[in-house]
């Protein structure tokens, strides 16, 4: 199974924020859409960062609240791991386990295609071991 699936499952919406987006934008954001990260991404769709609540809460224990009217440039993270459409549900399990992240977008072309959460991730996995178990008592059954 790959991240295409899901994909076509969920759909490709991904709430974005500009480079000049503020602190308090993100936080807003992510509250107004009950996620937990935002992908920083130029008008045309280029990755340049992520920003979890994970890196907001770091910043304000690090700099104070203050960080908050800071650029959102100043907070994200720009070593940003993706994938791509063609990706395995197993490699992109493991990549989030080893990195450590929930989120990963997902990069086609050079340009933001989607957004995956380890949620979608392991929603995917369930039904596939389901799928799998169905399998093996349909043909032990016919045997």
């Amino acid at each position: 199974m790959m991240v295409k699936h899901i994909l076509a499952d969920k759909g490709t919406n991904v709430f974005t924020l500009p480079l000049d987006a503020t602190g308090t934008d993100a936080v807003n954001a992510l509250a107004a859409h009950n996620i937990g990260a935002l992908v920083v991404t130029t008008p045309d769709k280029v990755i340049k960062g992520i920003l979890s609540e994970r890196d907001i809460v770091r910043a304000i224990k690090e700099n104070g609240t203050d960080m908050l009217h800071r650029p959102v440039a100043d907070i994200m993270t720009t070593r940003v791991r993706t994938c791509t459409e063609e990706s395995t549900i197993l490699e992109v399990m493991e990549l989030m386990t080893e990195g450590r992240f929930r989120h990963l977008p997902v990069e086609s072309e050079g340009k933001l295609a989607g957004v995956i959460s380890i949620g979608d991730v392991v929603k995917r996995r369930i039904v596939e071991v389901e799928r799998e178990a169905e399998e093996i008592r349909s043909y032990i059954a016919s045997a």
